[in-house]
């Protein structure tokens, strides 16, 4: 028999060798676990991703988004506005200076009178009988006085040739001086009189208008000299010209000087302003209200202001320090005083506090504590600390206090 070699390569129909099955079986298996990594790493890379975007977002939410603003400067004058008492430049009751019966009066309410002006006559028959007698009394003195005087010049005449003793002399003398005295006693008393009849008509004391008659035809006048209560006929006020009294608040007081400009608004006039100056101050602070008392005077050449009115004053202060104004809504009310958040370095927070200045409901005056190159957040975050990071969500705004372009985030 013909001896076959034993070849390496199959024949067909033949079963592989072992070596061939196990290469194939690693090459399965290799193609599986390629397979079983490519499907892991497809459902673990985006969860990974995912993560890493979770992570980058609760990082960014965490940093709080903040809107900040420029705060806008005040004006170099600041207008307060102040309640005023509007009185009349001389206000004045008038009593009756003598006791008697009302005979007329010749103003009434409203009047305007001159000074000097008659107001009215009292009836005085009293006074009248003790001038009659007042005037009898000092003739009886000048009689009395002109005998004295003649007899001291007689016994000054005897004395010379001895026809008298020098007592009788002193005598005639001493009685002359007291005559003379009585005389003038005499005299006072009827100048007094005459001037307490005098009294009997009441005159307007200054140029104003009656704004007072308490008195009428017949009425008993009591001028309170015999312990009475005396009676106020008429009230007079000088209304040319006006004084309004405005208490100023303490922090204005060093700025409320004489001569300052201030306009008048009353609600009885709508858009009218009535021009006044400051004339002067108490120059001392009130301690109960802690304001400075200043008046000021206005013109009232037109008789329109009445004394008495309630007027609104507009002064005008000169701003001692450069002012702010900014929203209310970047207040921040803490227990270590009033505050506000400002942005530095571009994302840090930093609390300033700060002292106000007027209340204008939507807006506030800051006196201290800002300047004009701070960046002021608006409606800051209540757990709101310095040194926190944070990312503006608009660049820095005008003086106007607009939001300006959007910046880009951290």
């Amino acid at each position: 028999m013909t001896r076959y070699e034993h070849k390496s390569s199959e024949l067909p129909g033949e079963y592989p060798s072992p070596r061939r099955g196990r290469k194939r079986g690693i090459t399965i298996a290799v193609i599986v676990l390629l397979a079983l990594a490519a499907i892991v790493v497809a459902g673990i890379v985006p969860r990974l991703r995912a993560r890493a975007a979770l992570r980058e977002q609760t990082y960014r939410l965490a940093v709080p988004v903040v809107n900040a603003i420029h705060p806008q400067r005040g004006a170099p004058q600041t207008e307060i506005v102040l309640p005023g008492d509007m009185q009349a430049f001389m206000d004045s009751p008038i009593y009756a200076r003598t006791s008697g019966y009302l005979k007329k009066w010749y103003a009434d309410i409203g009047t305007r009178v001159k000074a000097g002006e008659l107001l009215a006559e009292i009836e005085t028959p009293e006074i009248q009988q003790q001038l009659d007698q007042a005037r009898a009394d000092l003739g009886t003195a000048q009689a009395n006085y002109q005998l004295a005087q003649i007899t001291a010049e007689r016994y000054q005449g005897l004395l010379k040739s001895d026809s008298v003793s020098k007592q009788d002399v002193d005598n005639a003398l001493g009685d002359f001086q007291a005559k003379k005295a009585m005389v003038s006693s005499a005299e006072s008393n009827v100048k007094r009189l005459e001037a307490l009849q005098s009294f009997a008509k009441i005159y307007a004391p200054f140029d104003g208008v009656i704004t007072a008659r308490n008195t009428d035809v017949g009425h008993l006048i009591d001028s309170g000299s015999s312990g009475g209560a005396a009676t106020e006929l008429f009230h007079i006020a000088a209304i040319r010209e006006l004084r309004v009294y405005v208490n100023v608040p303490q922090q204005y007081s060093q700025s409320a000087k004489r001569g300052l400009r201030a306009d008048l608004t009353l609600p009885e006039f709508p858009g009218r302003r009535f021009k006044g100056t400051l004339v002067r101050t108490a120059d001392a602070i009130d301690p109960a209200s802690r304001t400075l008392r200043v008046e000021v005077d206005v013109a009232n050449s037109s008789g329109e202001l009445l004394p008495g009115a309630y007027a609104e004053v507009h002064l005008k202060i000169p701003s001692g320090s450069p002012v702010f104004i900014l929203p209310v809504t970047a207040l921040i009310f803490r227990a270590e005083g009033l505050q506000v958040g400002v942005v530095e370095n571009g994302d840090r927070a930093a609390l300033r506090s700060i002292t106000l200045g007027r209340d204008f409901g939507n807006t506030v005056e800051v006196t201290s504590g800002l300047s004009a190159e701070d960046l002021v957040i608006i409606s800051p975050p209540d757990s709101l600390i310095s040194g926190e990071r944070l990312q503006l969500a608009a660049s820095r705004a005008s003086d106007s206090a607009a939001p300006a372009e959007p910046g880009s985030p951290d």
